[in-house]
């Protein structure tokens, strides 16, 4: 008999020693609900690779992140983490394709719905972790997430560049941050301001923008950007 799970495990990068385990991750409780001789459904494995997801997260961001402090490292796991992060994580690879659905779920949508995904997704987890320990887990966590954790870094960096960067130069130098204008063009009704970010002469990034403000957001954003891949 195949394995009906070949094409997903090969999406997780983790093939299961005893499928039963991830047959158990991909079965809704409704499923068991309404299927008498079905003893065990993905709620307790939810529960586990919750506490793994985390477990693995904080470990890869403390090693791949020693400038960040406490505060960053926890609002950058929160995103990783967060049921949006993990459905969405959970449509890419076809997680509803697999789950074993009860029929009024199955009607009402839940192969699409992004917390049933994401459950499932940290029940498949779970079930990695029972069937080949934490190293099971970080392979998929490297193949699934670690991509997603620079991108969120870059989204993270756009909410506050300048207090982001001001941060980095205190910590790399001790020095704050301060921005100049260097060019304003354009004609008045449509002006274009460029404005550089500094650190004492240091030039960190150039941003420009129809007001002074968002040029210095963007010149800081380019600097947060340019420091974290070491330039």
């Amino acid at each position: 008999m195949g394995n009906p799970y070949k094409p997903f495990e090969k999406q997780l990068g983790y093939r299961f020693r005893r499928r039963r385990h991830l047959e158990q991750a991909l079965t809704h409780p409704s499923f068991r609900h309404e299927t008498p001789d079905v003893e065990a459904d993905n709620q307790r494995l939810e529960f586990l690779g919750d506490a793994v997801l985390n477990l693995v997260t904080a470990a890869w961001l403390y090693e791949h992140r020693p400038d960040d402090e406490e505060g960053r490292l926890t609002q950058i796991r929160s995103r990783v983490t967060s049921t949006e992060a993990l459905g969405e994580i959970g449509s890419d690879i076809g997680v509803g394709g697999y789950l074993r659905l009860g029929r009024g779920e199955l009607i009402a949508g839940g192969a699409r719905r992004t917390g049933t995904l994401a459950d499932a997704f940290e029940a498949v987890l779970g079930a990695a972790f029972v069937d080949g320990g934490l190293k099971a887990v970080q392979k998929i966590f490297k193949r699934l997430i670690v991509p997603r954790i620079e991108k969120l870094r870059l989204n993270y960096a756009s909410d506050n560049p300048k207090g982001i960067l001001q941060e980095l130069c205190q910590r790399r130098w001790g020095q704050t941050p301060h921005y100049r204008k260097i060019a304003e063009q354009g004609p008045p009704h449509a002006r274009i301001f460029v404005c550089e970010a500094l650190a004492g002469e240091r030039s960190l990034g150039i941003g420009e923008g129809p007001n002074r403000k968002l040029a210095e957001m963007r010149a800081a954003a380019e600097a947060v950007h340019r420091l974290e891949r070491g330039e």
